[in-house]
């Protein structure tokens, strides 16, 4: 009787052996595929971090900073094999291998190895001895953020003193008041510089290892001699950072000459960033000038209370400077200026302030400025910011991308190129901040409503059952 799709089928012995013969060759086949892709799976690695925050992969702060290293690295982990240690080193260096394969990881084991362990100076289970250039440094709290801030130390050149000068009222590296730069400072160290601070009245020599001299808003005037002293420095090809502040220069005003300008009186206000700050004093900065301390850098600035950097550009020249092969011409590049509708307010500033023409000097203004030349087979760098409040304590870490914008300023006027793009901030932050009235919503839910719930639906279900 044929079948609903044809006519009955015989299975012979033929149509048998070539059923046997398909079914056979398929799985050959999905063999055949399966091991190809096992081979492929031992040539080519493919990871996926699908967490929110890429929790379990590097940050770009830790990227940007292996791929600057081009030497291998050597990390000894000192923890024995059955610590749960072991396997959290091994996963954290892990991630580093994926981005720099040519780091090399080697558990020691701090009972078999005690030698090492004092060679080393390793005082704790689980510390890491990293090496890289002949240098090395021991982290004892293996973190992402340890890891990448002491790779980043090994690997820039040498050491790197900034020089904060001293004696004047100066915003202090180790202040904790607001308009401090402590908080800067601390940055300043992970990251592999060496602060140091410097009274001329008590040493009247600037180090001869300063990396950059940082004269941060003096508050009284310095002495001729002082002065004197950090016009030599930079004639000599030393690196400055100068933050200054609106109002008087305290003497200052032979270094400005000597670089090729001077300051705008009055403080800038700003009807545009007034909108996003209730403060016309506040500059938003969003657009920065193509220069290489500041190429690729897009994050909102603000600065308080800045003033204006006119420049001299016929008379950007050192007439002391000696002829060494430094050249006596400063190169000015402009690298933070205001909006057109800002402008120098030079009235008092606890009125109602608007733009007086003949009185206030119109934007757009400079606020930050680098000079280089050349001095020998160097170039020499200097960095002048009408502002220095964008780095005290109070506005450095709140405010978009100050910290950033600082530390970019350090590390182009300090010659580590390398490293001017590098990120900040190197891990995802892992805690959750709750407001007062979230704490209190989420306990109401799961400590008082949800068990009476489940108590309650318990009750009705067991009371409708003995009903039936």
């Amino acid at each position: 009787m044929p079948t609903a799709w044809g006519p009955e089928m015989k299975v012979t012995a033929k149509l048998h052996r070539q059923l046997q013969f398909a079914t056979a060759t398929f799985v050959f086949l999905v063999l055949c595929v399966a091991g190809l892709l096992l081979w492929l799976s031992h040539l080519y690695h493919f990871d996926a971090d699908l967490t929110r925050n890429g929790r379990n992969s590097l940050s770009p702060a830790s990227v940007a900073v292996l791929k600057r290293l081009d030497k291998p690295v050597r990390i000894d982990a000192f923890v024995s094999a059955g610590n749960p240690l072991h396997d959290a080193i091994q996963k954290l260096v892990q991630a580093y291998q994926r981005v720099k394969p040519n780091i090399k990881l080697e558990f020691v084991d701090p009972n078999a190895n005690p030698d090492r362990v004092r060679k080393a100076g390793v005082r704790v289970v689980g510390a890491l001895q990293i090496q890289y250039d002949n240098k090395s440094e021991v982290v004892e709290d293996p973190r992402e953020e340890t890891i990448t801030n002491a790779l980043n130390r090994l690997g820039r050149r040498g050491e790197q003193w900034l020089v904060f000068l001293t004696g004047h009222g100066e915003r202090s590296p180790d202040g904790e008041a607001n308009f401090d730069l402590s908080k800067w400072a601390a940055y300043l160290k992970r990251q592999g510089f060496q602060i140091h601070s410097l009274s001329l009245a008590e040493n009247p020599q600037i180090p001869q290892n300063t990396s950059v001299l940082v004269i941060a808003g003096p508050q009284t005037r310095l002495l001729p001699a002082e002065v004197k002293t950090i016009q030599s420095y930079v004639r000599k090809g030393g690196n400055l950072l100068w933050l200054a502040d609106p109002g008087p220069s305290h003497g200052l005003s032979p270094l400005a000459e000597q670089l090729g300008f001077e300051f705008d009186p009055g403080v800038i206000v700003d009807p545009v960033s007034q909108l996003l700050t209730r403060s016309a004093r506040a500059l938003v900065i969003a657009s920065y000038h193509n220069q290489p301390a500041l190429k690729g850098f897009h994050q909102e600035t603000v600065f308080p209370d800045a003033c204006g950097i006119s420049l001299n550009r016929d008379q950007q020249v050192d007439s002391k400077a000696k002829h060494d092969g430094t050249s006596n011409s400063w190169n000015p590049a402009v690298l933070v200026d205001t909006r057109p509708s800002a402008w120098s307010e030079t009235g008092p500033l606890n009125q109602t302030i608007a733009y007086n023409k003949g009185k206030d000097i119109p934007g757009p203004l400079d606020v930050g400025v680098a000079f280089t030349r050349q001095h020998g087979k160097d170039q020499q760098r200097a960095v002048v910011m009408c502002d220095g409040d964008f780095a005290a304590n109070s506005f450095v870490l709140g405010n978009g991308g100050n910290l950033d914008f600082a530390m970019r300023l350090v590390n182009w006027v300090s010659a580590n190129d390398n490293f001017i793009d590098v990120p900040t901030r190197t891990a995802v932050d892992s805690h959750l901040v709750l407001s007062p009235a979230m704490d209190l919503v989420l306990r109401l839910v799961f400590v008082l409503l949800l068990p009476l719930g489940l108590l309650t639906s318990g009750l009705l279900i067991w009371m409708r059952r003995r009903r039936r």
